[in-house]
């Protein structure tokens, strides 16, 4: 969502390196360009006037120091103010002192909150907790079946009652949750297309009935300079204590997600990137920040990890990569796995300069299916040793996985690259490479880490030591 904001930031801070003093001329012609990229991506006006203003007033004077250039200090200002516009720090959610916890969702039509109640109380599960849907938006069509079958994909029950209110549905679902001993119930509630006063009277309503200790609003990152009239509206009348924005992966220009916050006064407590329900973030302001910079997201791509694979499993493979025994049946378990982390297009941006070195690479999700397919197709002889597969085993094989066999060839010959390349690190037969294990192979890592330390710079005309 932020790649074009994320280039133009680029571009300007590109001017300022190799500068001995940050002038009041540069950062005019600097924060000129900022404003303009901020306002072009939906960032609301009051919000881009309070950062520019804030972030000139660091920036002026800024000389070289030891360790940043001025460009590189400008951009720590930025990230620094861009942080705390998004929010300063991530804010978890409040525990009732006495279950269940309860939980409202409240937003527009087609924020996607339906969903979003379904993928909170999976997150929830996940953490441990005994989750209850509610379905109390009686408005939509469909909306309590759409509620039910996202609560059985997700292992959660739900509360639907045909023929009654909204209000009276909200208070049958707290008796449910005391009688199922649920330490969590998430309510579930109308929206309209657009703000009105019936649709706030009965969220309200609802909200005395059930006495949340969380009020959230959905709100739809996509929606652009409406997002922060929404949230004002919903503010004055149902006084939410947080928000939890969709549609993150969208193509929009994303300046909601930049300006709600900071307008509203509530913390962003939740983001979600993607239709899956596991799709569901911990909002961390300065992470985004990261992201919006370019500078990647790593905590939350390990993060990611660390749920995807037990740590048994993470042992087992790291071992197997230093032995490089990396067979097939692992590449589909790794595959797998990754699978489960979201999108790929949403894990490389969390990469440090990926987003730039892969601009208009289109990743096909599809690509992965059909290697899951033609491994899935193999005998497990021939996933522990692909040299066996020839001519009449991979025709087999691409009729079994619906692919053809140029599809298994390449497959084989990528992963027999990718096996060829383990070997070599693994035994330090990469020149420039050093070994990850065996005779020398801390001498080579500690050469390695003295490489790349700051100042540590061969001389002109000097011959590097091989």
């Amino acid at each position: 969502m932020f790649e074009a904001l994320s280039e133009r930031l680029e571009g300007v801070f590109r001017r300022l390196r190799g500068l001995g003093r940050v002038t009041e001329a540069h950062a005019d012609e600097v924060l000129r360009e900022v404003r303009l990229a901020l306002l072009e991506a939906d960032v609301h006006s009051q919000v881009v006037r309070e950062f520019v203003g804030r972030v000139r007033e660091r920036a002026v004077g800024v000389e070289v120091s030891r360790a940043l250039n001025p460009g590189q200090q400008v951009v720590k200002i930025v990230f620094e103010e861009l942080t705390a516009i998004l929010g300063s720090k991530a804010v978890p959610l409040r525990v009732a002192p006495k279950p269940p916890t309860v939980i409202m969702l409240a937003g527009l039509q087609g924020s996607g909150k339906t969903t979003a109640a379904a993928k909170l109380a999976l997150h929830l599960k996940g953490k441990g907790k005994q989750p209850l849907l509610v379905a109390a938006d009686m408005r939509r069509p469909a909306a309590v079946e759409q509620l039910v079958l996202l609560g059985r994909q997700a292992g959660v029950p739900v509360v639907a009652r045909e023929g009654m209110g909204a209000v009276e549905v909200a208070r049958e679902g707290m008796r449910e949750a005391e009688r199922l001993a649920r330490d969590v119930v998430v309510v579930d509630t109308a929206g309209r297309l657009h703000v009105d006063e019936e649709m706030m009277a009965e969220a309200a309503a609802i909200r005395d009935a059930v006495r949340p200790i969380e009020t959230l609003l959905v709100c739809d990152a996509m929606t652009g300079q409406d997002a922060v009239n929404v949230a004002t509206a919903f503010l004055d009348r149902v006084d939410y204590t947080g928000i939890v924005l969709t549609k993150l992966d969208g193509d929009a220009r994303g300046g909601a997600a930049l300006s709600i916050a900071h307008v509203s006064g509530r913390p962003v407590k939740f983001a979600s990137q993607g239709e899956g329900l596991d799709t569901l973030e911990t909002f961390h302001p300065d992470r985004m920040a990261q992201r919006i910079l370019g500078m990647g997201d790593m905590l939350t791509l390990i993060e990611k990890a660390e749920s995807a694979f037990e740590e048994d499993e993470r042992a087992r493979m790291e071992e197997k990569l230093l032995k490089a025994s990396f067979t097939l049946e692992d590449f589909l378990e790794q595959m797998r796995g990754l699978r489960k982390m979201g999108p790929l297009q949403s894990l490389l941006g969390m990469i440090p300069g990926a987003g730039a070195q892969l601009k208009g690479l289109e990743i096909d999700e599809r690509d992965l299916g059909r290697a899951e397919a033609i491994i899935c197709s193999m005998t497990p002889a021939e996933r522990r040793d692909p040299s066996i597969i020839g001519g009449g085993r991979r025709a087999r094989i691409s009729l079994g996985s619906g692919t053809s066999t140029g599809d298994v060839n390449g497959l084989v010959r990528q992963f027999d690259q990718a096996r060829k390349m383990m070997r070599a690190m693994t035994g330090g037969g990469i020149p420039g490479v050093p070994a990850l294990k065996g005779p020398g192979g801390q001498a080579g890592r500690a050469r390695a880490k003295d490489r790349h330390k700051p100042g540590k710079q061969h001389g002109k005309g000097k011959k590097r030591r091989r």
